[in-house]
Order: C-alpha cells, then sequence, then structure tokens
C-alpha cells in the first residue's frame, strides 16, 4: 500500500510539471511579436490612422532622415511622377538595424489611395481594401536578408497631384517582446508632372559648346520628366550625318558630349537635338 501510493505520489508530480511546462511554453508564445511578417492594414501613420504603437509600445519619433524612400524610374531617381506610369519605391531605414519592420501607403490629397501598389515576393506583401499598404515580410525584417524594401507602385490617373507616400518605420530591439521599440514616422510627397505640360515643353536652358581643338561638342539643357533624345548633324547642303540615337534624358540638368572628329570636311554645320520630341538647333563651325 505504502508502495501504491508513493508511486500515485510520483505520477502526480510528472503530470504537475508537464502541464507547468506547457503553460509557460503557451504563454512565452503569446508574448512574442505578431506581425514579423507584416502588420495589419492601418498602421502606416496616414491621416486618421494608427502606426506601429497598435502593437508595440515604444517611442514615436521624427523619422524624416532614418525613412529614405525613393521613387525609381528604370532604376533612376524621380521626384515627380507621370499618370498611369508604373516606379519601383526603395525604402531604406538609414541606421539599418538587425531587426525591423515597415508600412507604407500613398494617399491623394483627399487621403484617398493614390494609384495601385504590387508587392515583391519575399521582400514585401501588400494587403488592405481600398486603401493599399505596403508591408515587410519575414524574410525580410533583418538587415541580413534585405537592407532595402521595394515595391512596385503604379501611378494615380492625370489631375491627381500631389501623392504621399505615408510611411511608418520600426527599429526593433530583438528582445523577442513588443516593447522598447522605436517607431519612425515620415512624409514623402511626389508632384504629379505638371499638368498641361507636354513633353517638349518640358525642356528648357538648351545650350551648345563646340572646342574647336578637340572637336566635342558638348549639349546642355535641363528636362522636367525622363525620355531620351538624338542627335543629328547637317552641312549647309543638307547633308545628314546620325550622331547620337536613343540617349537617355533625365529628369534635371542633363549634359552630353559628342565627338565630331569624323570626316566632315571644315565648314558650317547645323546641328540638331531632338529631345523628348522637341528639336533644337545650334550652327557651329568645324575648321
Amino acid at each position: 500500500m505504502k508502495h501504491l501510493f508513493l508511486l500515485s505520489l510520483l505520477a502526480f508530480a510528472v503530470v504537475s510539471f508537464t502541464f507547468k511546462d506547457v503553460f509557460e511554453a503557451a504563454h512565452i508564445y503569446q508574448k512574442s511579436p505578431l506581425n514579423g511578417g507584416g502588420s495589419p492594414a492601418g498602421r502606416s501613420g496616414a491621416p486618421g490612422e494608427q502606426n506601429c504603437t497598435a502593437c508595440h509600445s515604444g517611442s514615436v519619433l521624427n523619422g524624416d532622415n532614418e525613412n529614405v524612400l525613393t521613387l525609381l524610374n528604370g532604376g533612376i531617381p524621380v521626384t515627380n511622377y507621370t499618370p498611369g506610369q508604373t516606379y519601383t519605391v526603395s525604402l531604406v531605414m538609414s541606421s539599418n538595424p538587425t531587426k525591423k519592420g515597415f508600412q507604407s501607403t500613398a494617399l491623394d490629397a483627399n487621403n484617398l489611395m493614390a494609384g495601385t501598389f504590387a508587392g515583391q515576393a519575399g521582400n514585401t506583401s501588400i494587403n488592405g481594401t481600398t486603401k493599399k499598404y505596403a508591408n515587410h515580410t519575414s524574410m525580410s525584417n533583418t538587415n541580413v536578408t534585405a537592407p532595402v524594401w521595394s515595391w512596385s507602385w503604379t501611378a494615380p490617373s492625370a489631375g491627381t497631384g500631389d501623392v504621399t507616400f505615408y510611411v511608418a518605420s520600426n527599429k526593433a530591439n530583438g528582445n523577442g517582446n513588443d516593447n522598447g521599440d522605436l517607431i519612425y514616422l515620415s512624409q514623402h510627397i511626389i508632384s504629379e508632372l505638371g499638368a498641361g505640360i507636354t513633353e517638349s515643353e518640358s525642356v528648357s536652358a538648351f545650350n551648345l559648346f563646340y572646342a574647336a581643338d578637340s572637336q566635342l561638342a558638348t549639349v546642355t539643357f535641363e528636362s522636367l520628366q525622363q525620355g531620351s533624345m538624338s542627335i543629328n548633324l547637317s552641312d549647309m547642303n543638307g547633308k545628314i550625318w546620325s550622331i547620337k540615337q536613343n540617349e537617355l534624358v533625365i529628369i534635371g540638368k542633363n549634359k552630353i558630349t559628342v565627338d565630331l572628329s569624323g570626316s566632315y570636311p571644315k565648314g558650317t554645320y547645323v546641328l540638331q537635338a531632338i529631345i523628348n520630341g522637341k528639336p533644337f538647333t545650334k550652327n557651329m563651325i568645324i575648321n
């Protein structure tokens, strides 16, 4: 009987420790972060919305210097958008913390969704209904796997005007809980290419400089949008030489140098640059 009592006591102790371990494991699991694969919609810090502090307790800070958002057109940074065109949005946290997360949306002046988002597999995911939100994923919340987040944005229709990207990022302290993190909020305004401005009207300050000693001609101009240009050279008899074709035009100041040391007879020529569909001409003399 005594042995039976001891066995019963031992069995009770084993069961007690087992339930204790299960309870503690479940308790620890419940304390772990729930948004490692992205935040619920509406955490971007946009007007009327919450930010990361809805799930993480921590300080809210100005993210103007921490959240670096760049709009890319074919890999080239742009500051304006052309309606209906698709761009790549690049976002990086300048401090590159070990654990991190973000959410971003793009709204017009009426706080309505401006354009559409598309995520990048393993890097960003998109959620939301009438408003769309770009988020980190469980594969892109460390500085090892993906120091830069990127997703596609198709710009809204003409007449939308300025679009504001709202960003809420989380510089996590890596303690496995939802406390002590730093939350950075920022806004990034992308302007629509001026309403009523055509591609040809977007070019200004065209100039040509020809160095006779090196026979190099330098074309400079400013453009309000990305495009292309070609350069032709013609003599007074109408003969035309094609110098450059489909040269890239970037937003801002452009400088293109062409070598005219080929077999061009001495005389007066007309250099024609067709930039974003608009022709510019300058007379020059080759000695």
